[in-house]
């Protein structure tokens, strides 16, 4: 495994993370047994860096990584994001009250009494305007409840506006083969203040693993299922915001460019990690092997040129047009 700075926290992570949205819930079944043998198996490969969400669950996929942290001692960075607990899901229940609850409910779940990182969880456009929240989260960092904080965001712009507040240390944002545009002017700006770039989604929800058909079934509680076109949450967090047809076709043709003893996933995530501006990027896993095929992508060669170039063609022949000016 590999390891990058993440934004000025002086932390070093490793390049391939753990995102703990599946081990929490809205991918269909999920084991508890499973899942901490996933976050175990990516421990063994060097993941020193854990995303997760007080969400995911309601607090399941929290509490798993606190059993985690008690039976390892392992050196582990554990972000967590907050603010989607809001019902309704709107700029103006984002106030320093409902922060300091949540945040206190996400430091009992991680049985700890100070978060390594928390996030705003991809909160509405108008948050990133009210600077007194930002002002509240320095408060809540020199209070010592959390030790540092950034943000999770839908748009590029919105990552642009989260920057200028001089706190913000992280941004998470969709980068993958079926999302390019953070990497047009984002990657810089962010490079510039030394902000740290989580790349989340990287693998377009499952379908950069190549292992979806158009026979795929997917469970009632399985987002990937009920949220195809945003019924329930933003459009682009299921497969990118890609049409399922566009997107099989995309993967059929990225797919020819494997070398061989390389999974799809694999050469998905050392995509990724060609652009020097990312931090790391955090897939998912709900088994050891999916974890373990994930860190290997790590350990890959630096991807030719020509492959690069291929897979910037498959997304500007079929996937611009439908993604790019919307995220």
């Amino acid at each position: 495994m590999n390891y990058r700075a993440l934004g000025r926290t002086g932390w070093q992570v490793s390049e391939i993370s753990f995102g703990a949205w599946a081990i929490g819930g809205s991918w269909g079944s999920v084991d508890d047994g499973e899942s901490m043998a996933a976050l175990e198996k990516a421990l063994d490969c060097g993941v020193n860096f854990i995303d997760t969400a007080d969400v995911y669950g309601m607090g399941r996929s929290e509490r798993l990584i606190a059993d985690l942290k008690r039976r390892r001692k392992d050196e582990i960075v554990v972000a967590t994001k907050t603010g989607r607990r809001l019902s309704p899901h709107n700029a103006e229940g984002y106030t320093a009250k409902n922060l300091t609850g949540f945040i206190e409910d996400s430091l009992r779940n991680l049985s700890t009494d100070c978060l390594d990182l928390v996030q705003l969880h991809c909160p509405p456009t108008d948050v990133y305007y009210r600077p007194e929240l930002f002002f509240a989260l320095d408060r809540m960092k020199e209070a010592g409840k959390i030790r540092y904080y950034g943000v999770s965001v839908e748009r590029v712009e919105e990552a642009l506006k989260a920057i200028e507040y001089p706190g913000v240390q992280t941004v998470q944002i969709i980068f993958n083969a079926f999302r390019h545009r953070p990497a047009e002017l984002f990657f810089e700006q962010a490079k510039k203040k030394q902000v740290g770039i989580l790349a989340r989604v990287p693998l377009a929800s499952g379908m950069l693993t190549g292992k979806l058909t158009r026979h795929s079934q997917f469970a009632p509680d399985d987002h990937r299922n009920f949220n195809r076109h945003g019924e329930e949450f933003d459009v682009g967090e299921t497969f990118s915001g890609v049409d399922y047809e566009v997107a099989l076709g995309a993967v059929e043709e990225i797919g020819k460019l494997l070398p061989p003893g390389v999974t799809l996933c694999q050469l998905a995530l050392r995509w990724i990690l060609m652009f020097d501006a990312i931090t790391c990027a955090i897939p998912g896993a709900k088994r050891a092997a999916q974890a373990a095929e994930n860190c290997a992508a790590s350990e890959l060669p630096a991807l030719p040129e020509g492959t690069m170039r291929a897979i910037r063609q498959v997304y500007d022949s079929r996937i611009r047009a439908l993604v790019h000016h919307r995220w």
